[in-house]
Protein backbone atom coordinates (compact mmCIF):
# COMPACT_ATOMS: atom_id res chain seq x y z
CA UNK A 1 0.00 0.00 0.00
CA UNK A 2 2.91 2.43 1.04
CA UNK A 3 4.82 1.70 -2.59
CA UNK A 4 1.26 2.24 -4.30
CA UNK A 5 0.91 5.50 -2.42
CA UNK A 6 4.10 7.01 -3.50
CA UNK A 7 3.78 5.92 -7.14
CA UNK A 8 0.53 8.15 -7.13
CA UNK A 9 1.94 10.51 -5.46
CA UNK A 10 5.05 10.81 -8.23
CA UNK A 11 2.18 10.60 -10.86
CA UNK A 12 0.58 14.00 -9.39
CA UNK A 13 3.79 15.58 -9.43
CA UNK A 14 4.56 14.69 -12.87
CA UNK A 15 1.15 16.16 -14.02
CA UNK A 16 1.00 19.12 -12.06
CA UNK A 17 4.89 20.20 -13.88
CA UNK A 18 2.66 20.98 -16.88
CA UNK A 19 3.08 24.53 -17.89
CA UNK A 20 -0.01 25.11 -19.56
CA UNK A 21 -3.08 24.25 -18.77
CA UNK A 22 -6.34 23.17 -21.13
CA UNK A 23 -6.56 25.17 -24.10
CA UNK A 24 -3.72 27.14 -23.60
CA UNK A 25 0.07 26.71 -25.46
CA UNK A 26 3.83 27.07 -24.87
CA UNK A 27 5.72 27.54 -27.59
CA UNK A 28 9.70 27.19 -26.20
CA UNK A 29 12.09 28.37 -28.86
CA UNK A 30 15.56 28.76 -29.98
CA UNK A 31 17.19 30.53 -32.58
CA UNK A 32 20.83 30.06 -32.49
CA UNK A 33 22.76 32.41 -34.43
CA UNK A 34 20.33 34.97 -34.25
CA UNK A 35 20.87 38.40 -33.03
CA UNK A 36 19.27 39.53 -29.91
CA UNK A 37 15.95 42.03 -30.27
CA UNK A 38 15.35 40.26 -33.85
CA UNK A 39 11.54 39.77 -34.16
CA UNK A 40 9.90 36.30 -34.36
CA UNK A 41 5.90 36.61 -35.28
CA UNK A 42 3.50 33.90 -35.41
CA UNK A 43 1.12 34.03 -37.81
CA UNK A 44 -2.11 31.70 -39.77
CA UNK A 45 -4.05 32.30 -42.52
CA UNK A 46 -6.86 35.39 -41.68
CA UNK A 47 -10.26 33.40 -41.21
CA UNK A 48 -12.30 36.22 -42.97
CA UNK A 49 -11.57 34.06 -45.85
CA UNK A 50 -10.18 37.14 -47.57
CA UNK A 51 -7.13 35.22 -48.18
CA UNK A 52 -3.46 36.38 -46.24
CA UNK A 53 -1.87 35.70 -43.19
CA UNK A 54 -2.91 38.01 -40.25
CA UNK A 55 -0.32 38.67 -37.23
CA UNK A 56 -1.20 36.61 -34.05
CA UNK A 57 1.88 37.18 -31.69
CA UNK A 58 5.40 38.72 -32.16
CA UNK A 59 8.50 38.46 -29.41
CA UNK A 60 12.09 39.06 -29.47
CA UNK A 61 15.06 36.75 -29.30
CA UNK A 62 16.66 36.92 -26.50
CA UNK A 63 20.48 35.00 -26.14
CA UNK A 64 19.20 32.72 -28.30
CA UNK A 65 15.64 31.35 -27.19
CA UNK A 66 12.01 33.09 -27.41
CA UNK A 67 8.91 31.55 -26.01
CA UNK A 68 5.33 32.54 -26.97
CA UNK A 69 2.18 31.72 -25.03
CA UNK A 70 -1.33 32.03 -25.49
CA UNK A 71 -5.04 30.06 -25.61
CA UNK A 72 -6.06 28.15 -28.77
CA UNK A 73 -9.60 26.07 -29.07
CA UNK A 74 -8.36 23.50 -31.42
CA UNK A 75 -4.84 22.17 -33.52
CA UNK A 76 -4.33 24.40 -36.68
CA UNK A 77 -1.73 25.25 -39.12
CA UNK A 78 0.18 28.40 -38.15
CA UNK A 79 3.79 30.10 -39.20
CA UNK A 80 6.52 31.71 -37.40
CA UNK A 81 8.02 34.03 -38.95
CA UNK A 82 11.74 35.37 -38.69
CA UNK A 83 13.08 39.00 -39.33
CA UNK A 84 15.12 38.89 -42.37
CA UNK A 85 14.30 35.54 -43.23
CA UNK A 86 11.33 34.59 -45.59
CA UNK A 87 11.06 31.29 -45.46
CA UNK A 88 8.74 30.68 -42.75
CA UNK A 89 8.72 27.80 -40.10
CA UNK A 90 5.52 25.93 -40.30
CA UNK A 91 4.06 23.69 -37.34
CA UNK A 92 0.64 23.11 -36.04
CA UNK A 93 -0.27 25.09 -32.70
CA UNK A 94 -2.07 23.40 -30.40
CA UNK A 95 -2.66 23.56 -26.67
CA UNK A 96 0.68 21.68 -25.01
CA UNK A 97 4.01 22.27 -24.86
CA UNK A 98 5.79 22.73 -28.22
CA UNK A 99 9.50 22.57 -28.71
CA UNK A 100 11.03 24.49 -32.18
CA UNK A 101 14.53 24.92 -32.85
CA UNK A 102 14.76 27.05 -35.54
CA UNK A 103 17.78 26.63 -38.16
CA UNK A 104 18.28 29.74 -39.36
CA UNK A 105 20.70 28.44 -42.13
CA UNK A 106 18.21 25.70 -43.43
CA UNK A 107 14.63 26.47 -42.20
CA UNK A 108 13.08 22.95 -43.16
CA UNK A 109 15.90 21.56 -41.03
CA UNK A 110 13.94 23.14 -38.33
CA UNK A 111 13.07 20.47 -35.30
CA UNK A 112 9.45 20.84 -33.90
CA UNK A 113 7.96 18.57 -31.54
CA UNK A 114 6.20 18.23 -27.92
CA UNK A 115 2.66 17.77 -28.96
CA UNK A 116 1.05 14.75 -30.43
CA UNK A 117 0.05 16.55 -34.20
CA UNK A 118 3.35 18.46 -34.57
CA UNK A 119 5.10 14.92 -33.92
CA UNK A 120 2.98 13.06 -36.42
CA UNK A 121 3.21 16.05 -38.89
CA UNK A 122 7.00 15.72 -38.77
CA UNK A 123 6.59 11.94 -39.14
CA UNK A 124 4.02 11.77 -41.73
CA UNK A 125 6.75 14.77 -43.57
CA UNK A 126 9.57 12.28 -43.42
CA UNK A 127 8.23 9.20 -44.75
CA UNK A 128 6.35 11.35 -47.99
CA UNK A 129 9.97 12.63 -48.35
CA UNK A 130 10.76 8.78 -49.38
CA UNK A 131 7.92 8.49 -51.58
CA UNK A 132 8.80 11.53 -53.36
CA UNK A 133 12.92 11.17 -53.10
CA UNK A 134 12.85 9.13 -56.71
CA UNK A 135 11.13 12.19 -58.29
CA UNK A 136 13.27 14.97 -56.24
CA UNK A 137 16.22 12.60 -57.19
CA UNK A 138 15.24 12.83 -61.23
CA UNK A 139 14.66 16.62 -60.96
CA UNK A 140 18.01 17.04 -59.13
CA UNK A 141 20.09 14.85 -61.74
CA UNK A 142 18.62 15.95 -64.91
CA UNK A 143 18.49 20.04 -64.26
CA UNK A 144 21.57 20.89 -66.30
CA UNK A 145 21.01 18.47 -69.21
CA UNK A 146 17.43 20.17 -69.54
CA UNK A 147 19.07 23.63 -69.37
CA UNK A 148 21.41 22.61 -72.06
CA UNK A 149 19.07 21.00 -74.50
CA UNK A 150 16.75 24.52 -73.82
CA UNK A 151 19.79 26.42 -74.81
CA UNK A 152 20.52 24.26 -77.88
CA UNK A 153 17.18 23.83 -78.62
CA UNK A 154 17.49 20.10 -78.41
CA UNK A 155 13.63 19.03 -79.01
CA UNK A 156 14.45 15.51 -78.41
CA UNK A 157 16.47 15.84 -75.28
CA UNK A 158 13.73 18.26 -73.83
CA UNK A 159 10.55 15.74 -75.14
CA UNK A 160 12.38 12.50 -73.37
CA UNK A 161 12.99 14.16 -70.60
CA UNK A 162 9.78 15.74 -69.92
CA UNK A 163 8.21 12.30 -71.13
CA UNK A 164 10.33 10.52 -68.36
CA UNK A 165 9.13 13.59 -65.91
CA UNK A 166 5.82 13.37 -66.71
CA UNK A 167 5.49 9.31 -66.27
CA UNK A 168 7.88 9.42 -62.54
CA UNK A 169 5.23 12.13 -61.46
CA UNK A 170 1.92 10.17 -62.51
CA UNK A 171 4.03 6.61 -60.61
CA UNK A 172 4.88 8.71 -57.58
CA UNK A 173 1.46 10.65 -57.60
CA UNK A 174 -0.17 6.81 -56.86
CA UNK A 175 2.23 6.32 -54.24
CA UNK A 176 1.30 9.51 -52.70
CA UNK A 177 -2.61 8.86 -52.94
CA UNK A 178 -1.89 5.38 -51.64
CA UNK A 179 -0.28 6.81 -48.69
CA UNK A 180 -2.37 9.34 -47.77
CA UNK A 181 -5.58 7.04 -47.67
CA UNK A 182 -3.45 4.62 -45.71
CA UNK A 183 -2.41 7.01 -43.04
CA UNK A 184 -6.05 8.40 -42.69
CA UNK A 185 -7.33 5.28 -41.92
CA UNK A 186 -4.60 4.53 -39.03
CA UNK A 187 -4.88 7.73 -37.71
CA UNK A 188 -8.04 8.57 -36.15
CA UNK A 189 -7.04 11.05 -34.09
CA UNK A 190 -4.70 13.35 -36.23
CA UNK A 191 -5.38 16.57 -37.88
CA UNK A 192 -3.69 15.67 -41.12
CA UNK A 193 -5.53 12.81 -41.17
CA UNK A 194 -8.26 15.09 -41.67
CA UNK A 195 -7.27 17.51 -44.26
CA UNK A 196 -6.39 14.45 -46.37
CA UNK A 197 -9.82 13.69 -46.42
CA UNK A 198 -11.01 17.05 -46.58
CA UNK A 199 -8.76 17.84 -49.82
CA UNK A 200 -9.87 14.45 -51.01
CA UNK A 201 -13.31 15.20 -51.02
CA UNK A 202 -12.63 18.20 -53.44
CA UNK A 203 -11.55 15.84 -56.22
CA UNK A 204 -14.57 14.94 -58.35
CA UNK A 205 -12.69 11.65 -58.43
CA UNK A 206 -12.92 11.03 -54.94
CA UNK A 207 -13.72 7.54 -53.63
CA UNK A 208 -16.88 9.14 -50.99
CA UNK A 209 -17.96 5.52 -49.57
CA UNK A 210 -13.98 5.33 -49.17
CA UNK A 211 -13.66 9.14 -47.25
CA UNK A 212 -16.75 8.80 -45.66
CA UNK A 213 -16.05 5.14 -43.97
CA UNK A 214 -12.69 7.16 -42.81
CA UNK A 215 -14.68 10.15 -41.78
CA UNK A 216 -16.63 8.11 -39.30
CA UNK A 217 -13.93 6.19 -37.85
CA UNK A 218 -12.44 9.30 -36.46
CA UNK A 219 -12.32 10.59 -33.24
CA UNK A 220 -14.99 13.01 -32.19
CA UNK A 221 -12.55 15.65 -31.15
CA UNK A 222 -11.52 15.49 -34.83
CA UNK A 223 -14.94 15.91 -36.26
CA UNK A 224 -14.97 18.77 -34.27
CA UNK A 225 -12.53 20.15 -36.02
CA UNK A 226 -13.31 22.81 -38.90
CA UNK A 227 -11.92 20.29 -41.52
CA UNK A 228 -13.76 17.50 -39.84
CA UNK A 229 -16.94 19.96 -39.27
CA UNK A 230 -15.90 20.83 -43.52
CA UNK A 231 -15.92 16.92 -44.23
CA UNK A 232 -19.21 16.26 -42.64
CA UNK A 233 -21.33 19.05 -44.22
CA UNK A 234 -19.59 17.99 -47.89
CA UNK A 235 -20.48 14.55 -47.29
CA UNK A 236 -23.96 15.48 -46.08
CA UNK A 237 -24.31 17.61 -49.45
CA UNK A 238 -23.61 15.12 -51.61
CA UNK A 239 -25.28 12.65 -50.16
CA UNK A 240 -28.39 14.63 -50.07
CA UNK A 241 -28.11 15.12 -53.86
CA UNK A 242 -27.43 11.33 -54.56
CA UNK A 243 -30.49 9.91 -56.07
CA UNK A 244 -32.83 8.23 -53.81
CA UNK A 245 -31.32 9.59 -51.09
CA UNK A 246 -33.84 10.50 -47.76
CA UNK A 247 -34.54 14.07 -47.66
CA UNK A 248 -33.31 16.55 -45.08
CA UNK A 249 -35.77 17.19 -42.33
CA UNK A 250 -37.86 20.18 -43.12
CA UNK A 251 -37.35 23.22 -40.40
CA UNK A 252 -39.77 23.56 -37.54
CA UNK A 253 -42.87 25.82 -38.26
CA UNK A 254 -42.31 29.32 -36.60
CA UNK A 255 -44.94 30.00 -34.00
Amino acid sequence: MKKLFLLLSASAVLFSCSKVGKGEYIITGTAKGIENGKTIILKTQDPSGMGGLINIDTVKVENGKFEITGKVTEPSFYILQLETIQQPVPFILESGEINIEIDKDSIQNSKISGTYNNDEYVKFNDEMKVVQKKLMDFQKNNTLKMNQAQQTKDTATINSLMAEYQKLQQEVGEKSKTKYISYSETHPKSLISALIIQSMLADPSADLKKAEKIYNSFDEELKNTKPGKAIKERLTAVNSSVPGAPAAPAAPAAN
